[in-house]
C-alpha cells in the first residue's frame, strides 16, 4: 500500500482510499482530498512535517499522519 506520505518531491499521484474513521477522515475530505482526486506534492518541510501538495488546484499543508491515512496510486 502507497501512501501519500511515500510519494516524492515533484510526484504526482491519484488518490485510491481514504483510512481512519469519523472526525479525521470528515476533516481530509472536507480540505478536497476524495476518491479518485489527482494529487502533486510541492514540497516538504525540512524535518518532513507538513508536507505541501496542490489538489484541485490550490495549496494544501498536511501532517504526516494525516498523509499516511491517504492511499495512493
Amino acid at each position: 500500500m502507497k501512501t501519500l506520505r511515500d510519494v516524492p518531491i515533484g510526484g504526482s499521484c491519484t488518490v485510491v482510499r481514504l483510512h481512519g474513521e469519523g472526525a479525521i477522515k470528515r476533516r481530509i475530505m472536507d480540505m478536497g482530498i476524495t476518491k479518485g482526486v489527482g494529487v502533486y506534492v510541492r514540497k516538504v518541510a525540512p524535518l518532513g512535517d507538513p508536507i505541501e501538495v496542490t489538489v484541485r488546484g490550490y495549496e494544501l499543508s498536511l501532517r504526516k499522519a494525516d498523509a499516511d491515512m491517504i492511499e495512493v496510486e
